[in-house]
């Protein structure tokens, strides 16, 4: 009985190891419970479509980090010129940030961007070969043409019409044109670009957005933060092909390696010089025998210059006296000669080629001037004296250039002029206004 008998240590051995082994149970229970919710919470927390345009397993190797920068940077500096430039069109301070650069497709795009957008297609004709788009929204565009057609911003037509278009598609001309500039000064190459084509595309319906990318052909979306003076406060985009944009970062590349070619490089450092070998010590020589020492040179005599002789005036020497003006020289004005009053021959050698052109020919009855208040009190029956007299010659005007006078004649119920003076070349000068 004694051999069946179980120790105290047993016991208490046998009830911690039940009461561990049930511990242990619960924690797998309750860790196999929150391994199966935790998958549910996730799905609940993370919102539909939410995934990375910039998958780095599908599309790994578009393009670098370096490559990324350097499309950042064009984007920045190019669209910080355009931004000046909207902001003299729309009257509004317009702040562009700094864009961010992702890969991705135009199917991503619009399932990421199911909203009405106004896509703008430049194309470029020199010094880049491609296209780009530029995407806004409806309503930011709705806004900008507001602006442009003089309203103030804050109650737009949602629905853009031809004349809205219009007006945006002008600002986004004078938008690109500008990066144009800018890409010309960065790239240092002539850059132009063609007329824009403004279309407005819900991402969310319609099947293709533009023709010069495919669905699932990689493009590179720079997309930049728009703030116009508490007006807009959105995204837009810029979508290049990547051909495109590689192009781009070349011609950056390109130029500053050639920047950098050009800059002068520091001289090299020269090698150091090894230091002489020792030269062995000279092995001693008897002393020769001494010479008689050579006499010493004398200095040479130092030369004498002869004092100047000045020769001495006589006593009766007299200075010259300085001529004297004349007491009284006749002076006479100048006379010049009359100019010809006759007729000034003229060269009509090619007169015929201007045989038709037509010439206004006006007669001047004469002239008056009054206030705006007599102008005013003018009515039916008012008589307006005029600065000539009864029977003085009326003057004939070509084109609005004095010519003649004359005197007014009737011809058959109609009234006439009768040349009685060809003005000369001088009276024409006198009278030009």
């Amino acid at each position: 009985m004694s051999d069946d008998m179980i120790s105290q240590e047993e016991i208490d051995a046998l009830l911690n190891g039940g009461l561990a082994g049930a511990d242990g149970d619960d924690k797998s229970a309750d860790d196999a419970a929150a391994s199966e919710a935790a998958p549910a919470a996730a799905a609940e927390e993370a919102p539909a479509g939410d995934t990375s345009e910039d998958d780095s397993s599908q599309f790994a190797g578009v393009l670098t980090d370096t490559e990324k920068d350097a499309l950042g940077e064009i984007g920045n500096i190019s669209m910080g010129s355009a931004a000046t430039t909207l902001s003299v069109l729309l009257g509004h301070k317009v702040n562009i940030t700094t864009p961010s650069v992702a890969v991705a497709t135009m199917s991503i795009i619009k399932e990421h961007y199911p909203l009405p957008y106004l896509i703008v297609e430049v194309g470029y004709t020199t010094g880049i070969d491609g296209n780009n788009v530029l995407a806004i929204q409806a309503h930011d565009a709705a806004i900008i043409a507001d602006l442009m057609m003089g309203g103030d911003g804050t109650n737009p037509d949602t629905n853009i019409g031809e004349i809205a278009m219009s007006a945006v598609g002008e600002a986004m001309n004078q938008m690109m044109g500008t990066v144009a500039t800018s890409l010309s000064t960065m790239f240092n190459k002539k850059i132009d670009i063609s007329p824009p084509k403004v279309n407005l595309i819900d991402l969310g319906t319609e099947e293709k957005v533009t023709e010069i990318v495919g669905q699932d052909e990689p493009v590179v979306r720079v997309s930049f933060r728009m703030e116009v003076d508490g007006l807009i406060d959105s995204e837009i985009m810029q979508i290049l092909p990547v051909h495109v944009a590689k192009e781009m970062v070349e011609s950056l590349m390109g130029g500053s390696a050639a920047e950098e070619a050009a800059a002068p490089q520091p001289a090299p450092a020269p090698a150091p010089t090894p230091a002489p070998a020792p030269t062995p010590a000279p092995t001693p020589t008897p002393a020769p025998a001494p010479t008689p020492a050579a006499p010493a040179p004398q200095p040479a005599a130092a030369p004498q210059y002869a004092a100047p002789q000045y020769a001495v005036p006589p006593q009766n020497y007299a200075p010259p006296q300085m001529a004297q003006p004349a007491a009284s020289v006749p002076v006479q004005p100048v006379q010049f000669t009359p100019l010809a009053s006759g007729p000034v021959p003229v060269n009509d050698a090619n007169i015929g080629l201007i045989l038709d052109v037509p010439l206004q020919v006006t007669v001047e009855l004469g002239r008056t001037s009054k206030s705006i208040k007599e102008v005013l009190e003018l009515t039916n029956g008012s008589i307006v004296e005029l600065d000539r007299l009864a029977g003085e010659p009326v003057d004939i005007m070509v084109n609005g250039k004095y010519l003649a006078k004359g005197e007014v004649v009737v011809i058959d119920e109609n009234f006439g002029v009768r040349i009685t003076d060809i003005a000369s070349p001088a009276e024409r000068a006198a009278k030009l206004r």
